[in-house]
């Protein structure tokens, strides 16, 4: 079964607080032009947390800090079995003040948790996201 990793990058800021870090993927592929939780695919015998700090380097130039996996899902592409594991992800830059060096992506942006389903998402994000959701809502909105 193939892996992945997504990423939950919340915001610390005061204009990123109560928000989430998404990116539109480039034009390319079955999925190209729409919106995701930022990762990747896990290779080989990659651990999930080295797959996540290499696809964050690659994908935006930023080492990161991996936290805990907050949900797991299981979904099928073109037939094939996969599994998507999302992880909390610390950045030291939200990307505001110094734009973030973006190699796959074409944009990002902070959203609300709510706002998410507005957007053109991909099918496996979306899986994910109601886990992602109340984990966020009982570990950060009620302090």
């Amino acid at each position: 079964m193939k892996s992945s990793v997504a990423c939950v990058i919340l915001g610390k800021t005061i204009e990123t607080r109560n928000k989430v870090l998404i990116a539109r993927r480039a034009q390319v592929g079955d999925m190209g032009g729409r919106w995701e939780l930022p990762g990747g695919k896990v290779d080989g015998n990659e651990s999930d947390r080295d797959a996540i700090a290499r696809e964050m380097l690659e994908e935006f130039g930023e080492n990161v800090l991996v936290g805990e996996r907050i949900a797991t899902t299981q979904f099928e592409h073109k037939g094939k079995a996969s599994e998507l594991r999302a992880y909390e992800v610390f950045f030291c830059n939200d990307g505001l003040e110094k734009p973030f060096a973006l190699t796959e992506h074409t944009e990002y942006k902070w959203v609300g948790f709510d706002n998410i389903p507005t957007e053109n998402f991909v099918d496996s994000d979306l899986k994910i996201l109601p886990e992602v959701k109340k984990y966020v809502e009982k570990n950060y909105e009620s302090s």
